[in-house]
């Protein structure tokens, strides 16, 4: 070797060792946002072949065309123990489904915005009892919308007062007396859709402003009722902390716990990564679903956000390990054992359009309550899917689901965007979980 040949090999030597450092700092971040792998199924007590009719039904799903693609992650004991991806991310341009692939998550925000508003809480900025009037001042004139038959059939609408203010647990449980639009009989949730409440140029203080105009369907405290509660409990995340939501949610809950995929909108350079849905439902009709790089003006702290399985599952372990995640803790573990606690008084009616929730209402006749985010099971029996009591979950509109088991120490998480198949989906997944438990 000449001198002038060994000069250089070894400038490329010094410059591999002065490099390696920096390539393993990079390194560690991406595969931190990673929980570990169980070595097989059966390491944390799940059965490999019982998990494997999970697969097969899956597959079947894609095939018959109930489902364009999924993804589907199990983890037990801190270990995931089954993850799989299905049928197709794009059914247009026929891009394959993958792990890492983007969902609008709907719903599964509710519990972003809810524990931000239990992070206000412990800094002692709120309390939950405080009335929501406090940091909404047009909330204080809310009325309360009562229908009644008239003689010759017609449905009229009464106005009564509120028998007591909206209170911020309202909100989180969904007692509040608010609801959503929907077309129909009803003319208080016909003027959520005349309102255009949720449009997405609208910012949530708009939103809450529009509100304030409207009756409430049910006196606070009395009904749950699947509503807008938590798009409000958005603006009081604004409004106490003095940040944007989906700022607050990035700085204080997304960053920390490591979730790079999940925000109000994935950035243009991961568009190949968003999920697609298909032609569905009785009238063959594509789903209204924006795409996951659209960013909206109007963040919703109900239904606004975009996540992947990953970051998902790294979520619910939060929840699993009582508020912290990898040496992170954001809140307390008695707070997360307030927030997954059943919060519906007894004798808490269920609002007459709930029964669409079929075995997932948060009813006593499913076994079931409404914590600060999220549905809880309250004991064993009367519910048809498999669960424990003290587990607790919830869905999105668009097909995504979840739910924490914090006596099997297991959490099962499914992506997808199928509206039409959310429920029977919902079922499967808690059957052929609960099956392939073994120990």
């Amino acid at each position: 070797m000449t001198s002038s040949l060994l000069l250089q090999v070894t400038r490329i030597a010094v410059r591999l060792a002065l490099t390696a450092p920096l390539m393993l700092t990079v390194a560690v971040p991406l595969a931190a946002q990673e929980l570990p792998r169980a070595a097989r199924p059966e390491e944390v007590g799940l059965s490999a072949a019982r998990l494997g009719r999970l697969t097969e039904r899956l597959k079947q799903g894609v095939e018959k065309g109930e489902i364009p693609g999924a993804v589907v992650l199990v983890a037990r004991r801190g270990k995931v123990a089954y993850l799989e991806s299905f049928g197709l991310r794009d059914p247009e341009s026929k891009a394959p489904m993958r792990a890492d692939t983007i969902f609008r998550i709907a719903s599964m925000t509710k519990p972003f915005t809810s524990l931000a508003i239990m992070m206000l809480a412990e800094e002692g900025r709120l309390s939950i009892a405080d009335e929501a009037a406090r940091f909404l001042p047009a909330f204080k004139e809310l009325k309360v919308g009562v229908l009644r038959r008239s003689p010759d059939g017609r449905t009229e609408m009464a106005i009564e007062p509120m028998r007591r203010p909206i209170t911020i647990q309202d909100l989180l449980r969904h007692t509040s007396g608010l609801t959503y639009g929907r077309a129909g009989a009803n003319p208080l949730k016909q003027a959520y859709l005349d309102a255009r409440i949720g449009s997405t140029g609208d910012t949530n203080e708009q939103m809450v402003a529009k509100l304030s105009r409207l009756a409430l369907v049910n006196q606070p405290g009395t009904t749950w009722e699947y509503s807008v509660s938590t798009d409000v409990l958005g603006r009081i995340v604004e409004v106490v902390s003095g940040m944007p939501l989906d700022r607050f949610i990035a700085d204080r809950i997304t960053g920390p716990l490591r979730l790079p995929d999940t925000g109000f909108f994935a950035p243009a350079a991961k568009a190949s990564r968003g999920a697609s849905a298909q032609r569905e439902g009785p009238k063959n009709e594509l789903p209204v679903i924006p795409p996951v790089t659209e960013d909206l003006a109007y963040k919703s702290g109900g239904g606004g956000m975009v996540s992947t399985i990953a970051d998902y599952a790294r979520f619910c372990q939060f929840w699993l390990n009582g508020g912290e995640l990898d040496g992170v803790r954001l809140v307390s573990r008695k707070t997360i054992e307030l927030m997954t606690a059943d919060h519906l008084p007894p004798g808490t009616a269920m609002g007459p359009d709930m029964a669409r929730f079929e075995a997932l209402l948060p009813g006593p006749e499913m076994g079931q309550g409404f914590g600060l985010g999220f549905a809880v099971r309250t004991e064993a029996g009367r519910n048809p899917l498999h669960g424990s009591p003290g587990d607790y979950f919830w869905g999105g509109a668009y097909g995504t689901y979840f739910w924490v088991d914090p006596k099997e120490k297991l959490f099962a998480v499914l992506m997808m965007q199928s509206p039409a198949a959310r429920l029977p989906y919902r079922y499967l997944m808690r059957e052929l979980v609960y099956q392939a438990i073994v120990d």
